[in-house]
């Protein structure tokens, strides 16, 4: 769909203005990457740890241990930008991932290994997984996280959209296949994280259009 627009609300407050052209994608998760102890949404917006292992096909685009899910709609041109509503959780991790990493074991979140990603543990530690883990300082808990991909500048960076905050950009990356957006709810073994990952709508300025994700 393609929507005349010179501006959108990019995080709160701070407005970026655009071409007056923007193909506007309606961003899903794909439940066929699913870990088996994740359920996914009917309209695949939300995803959390459904506390019991599904019976599902173990194809190969599957996440057989990490508990990750990737979005249905891949990332290859542009800039696009994205929200996920995170309150109520302890733990869970976003990015970007190359659409070939392997979905099978073991998950090492780093450029490397083709995961763009920051992540929160045990309700308050937050870390960007660079090359080398880094600790990151935040002086409020991000209720809303903004994610902005720039393929060809090979950019991505991190927003507290309730607080207008930047949290964390990854830089001078190159990109050579698609990414797909990535969740990780992590799992509700204390009980205190069974609260969802949910994809937001971005409003644009004057909040008469949203859109779930926007690629330039």
């Amino acid at each position: 769909m393609w929507i005349h627009y010179k501006t959108i609300l990019f995080f709160r407050k701070l407005t970026v203005t655009l071409p007056d052209v923007i193909l506007a994608v309606n961003m899903t998760l794909d439940p066929d990457t699913a870990n088996p102890w994740l359920v996914v949404s009917a309209d695949r917006k939300c995803v959390t740890d459904g506390n019991e292992e599904r019976s599902v096909p173990n194809n190969a685009e599957r996440f057989d241990t990490a508990p990750c899910v990737l979005s249905r709609e891949p990332i290859s041109r542009g800039i696009t930008y994205w929200e996920v509503g995170v309150s109520g959780k302890t733990a869970w991790d976003l990015g970007v991932a190359r659409k070939s990493v392997n979905r099978k074991g073991l998950v090492t979140l780093s450029p490397q290994d083709g995961y763009w990603a920051v992540c929160l543990r045990g309700g308050s530690e937050y870390r960007a997984c660079d090359r080398e883990s880094v600790l990151l300082s935040l002086k409020t808990l991000p209720q809303r996280i903004g994610i902005y991909v720039n393929y060809e500048k090979g950019q991505v960076s991190f927003y507290d959209t309730s607080a207008c905050t930047h949290i964390y950009s990854f830089t001078g990356q190159c990109f050579t296949e698609s990414l797909l957006a990535y969740f990780n709810p992590d799992m509700n073994d204390t009980g205190n994280n069974n609260a969802p990952l949910v994809i937001q709508p971005v409003s644009s300025e004057n909040g008469d259009q949203t859109y779930d994700i926007v690629t330039i």
